[in-house]
């Protein structure tokens, strides 16, 4: 039976070298954050947790971005940072749990970037962010700080539903049109948010985080990025849907013609 052009066409596509290459996954870019004693002292701020950074990452080949949620006094206002304290921002240093958001002479609102690539930038708050990602069109992965406890988990009931409303209310307005994704490493924070979400119907949110397969410990300079890359093509090889990096456009850049 003779074999028709198309059903040639097709087997040879089907042979082809890149009909074998593994799906790209989708890159969630990290800022890098040291590790060791006085870590906060060498941190450079790479944190995609304002607007500038945001779109530098999405430059750089990410589909989303891991940021950080912390709460000021008295689970007053959820803000983007991830430093215990205003390390790395003007003005006097003091714990973001010690400080409110727009009122006193330590207010959080107005800081900015001290140092690092996005010098210059101020803090936002998690709803400002959220505008930030879906202008962007960017999944966002946020973790809840373990300093978070102090309102999240707070004794004081007002204190307690002021702070988690400053974390879902946001949520509620927006994840239906956009994905979010949220988490903790705190374990009790975990199981809080995994109660309320899933009583609010949005258990959505807490899914579809990326793995984390890097072997290296961030430093300032930074590591080379070749220590990774056995774990960069085992993650690859796996099947991974998503993966969250420290090195954002290092990675974009080796995926390129490992995967379509």
């Amino acid at each position: 039976m003779a074999v028709s052009l198309a059903a040639l066409m097709v087997a040879s596509l089907l042979t082809s070298p890149s009909a074998a290459l593994p799906a790209c996954p989708q890159i969630f870019g990290h800022g890098g954050y040291p590790t060791g004693a006085n870590a906060w002292e060498r941190d450079q701020v790479r944190q995609p947790n304002n607007p500038t950074a945001i779109r530098r990452y999405q430059g750089w080949g990410a589909s989303g971005v891991e940021a950080d949620l912390q709460l000021t006094k008295d689970g007053t206002k959820a803000v983007m940072w991830h430093n215990t304290s205003t390390w790395g921002l003007t003005g006097v240093k003091k714990n973001i749990t010690d400080i409110w958001w727009a009122a006193g002479d330590t207010a959080l609102k107005g800081r900015t970037i001290n140092r690092g690539l996005f010098q210059g930038e101020t803090v936002y708050t998690f709803r400002e962010w959220l505008a930030a990602m879906r202008s962007a069109g960017m999944v966002g992965l946020v973790e809840i700080k373990p300093e978070a406890r102090q309102s999240l988990l707070s004794s004081n009931a007002s204190i307690k539903s002021r702070a988690w409303a400053e974390v879902l209310d946001p949520v509620k307005e927006n994840y239906q049109s956009q994905e979010i994704i949220l988490y903790s490493h705190d374990s009790a924070l975990t199981a809080e948010l995994k109660n309320r979400v899933s009583a609010a119907g949005m258990t959505k949110v807490l899914s579809g985080g990326p793995i984390w397969p890097e072997v290296t410990k961030w430093e300032e300079p930074p590591p080379s990025w070749t220590l990774n890359e056995n774990a960069w093509k085992a993650a690859l090889e796996s099947g991974a849907k998503r993966v969250a990096t420290d090195y954002t456009p290092q990675f974009s850049a080796w995926l390129k013609g490992k995967c379509q």
